[in-house]
């Protein structure tokens, strides 16, 4: 049975991005290290992160809850950086209340869809096909047991997650593909020992670490894809 689950295709747009971010970052070091630009200015707008890090979100899901959380990250960013500016007055103040009406914004989407918000929480016992978790300033533990599991996306912002999958199944020959994505957080998942894990990421100041033992076959892999900023996944059996 053919795996028909089709993960984002976007992931050359997001890494043109980062990539273009890595070749600014270092434009701006050589005009530093030459006295053209002083650098100390430079890094007054560092709220751009967040434009940056939300971009690449929304570049890189096909869910309405990852696309809702790269949208949160490119308005705060975009209000931070107009405060540098001096455009408009916005503080870290009101970060925190814009972030609880983000959260809210999030479980009212995964409650039309269906799914469950888990932030802050623990659940057992969920049975999807296809997986859809986010995690915002909270934390969760979840078990999934399909016997036809296909893969999805897992988002954990200043959060982590830690996704059981030791009861799954994938049919034979068939590939589940995960799509994560962590800013300031991390993803653990635990998968059977009869997968073949296949590590896709692309960390930036984090990491991606398999501690799975290699299977006698690959009849059926995992697909990990997706993005570590200053956060880590991990991959064990």
């Amino acid at each position: 049975m053919k795996n028909d689950y089709q993960p984002p295709r976007t992931n050359m747009t997001s890494q043109v991005i980062l990539g273009l971010l890595v070749i600014g970052m270092g434009l701006l070091f050589l005009l530093d290290n030459l006295d053209i630009l002083d650098m100390h200015r430079a890094f007054s707008f560092w709220p751009m992160l967040f434009i940056v890090v939300g971009t690449v979100k929304l570049c890189d899901t096909a869910t309405p809850g990852g696309r809702l959380v790269g949208g949160i990250l490119v308005g705060i960013g975009v209000l931070l950086t107009l405060d540098r500016m001096d455009i408009i007055d916005f503080s870290w103040r009101a970060v925190w209340p814009l972030a609880l009406i983000g959260l809210g914004a999030v479980m009212l989407v995964k409650a039309a869809r269906g799914r469950r918000l888990l932030a802050g929480s623990s659940k057992d016992g969920v049975a999807d096909d296809v997986i859809d978790s986010t995690a915002i300033m909270g934390g969760f533990e979840r078990r999934v047991t399909s016997q036809s599991f296909r893969g999805g996306e897992i988002t954990a912002v200043m959060g982590g997650c830690s996704l059981d999958m030791r009861g799954c199944a994938i049919q034979p020959l068939g590939e589940a593909v995960i799509n994560v994505f962590t800013f300031w957080g991390g993803i653990t998942i635990k998968c059977p020992p009869d997968w073949t894990v296949v590590l896709q990421g692309t960390p930036i100041m984090g990491g991606f670490e398999d501690k799975t033992v290699a299977p006698p076959d690959g009849s059926k892999r995992l697909v990990i894809r997706g993005y570590a900023i200053m956060g880590g996944v991990e991959v064990r059996n």
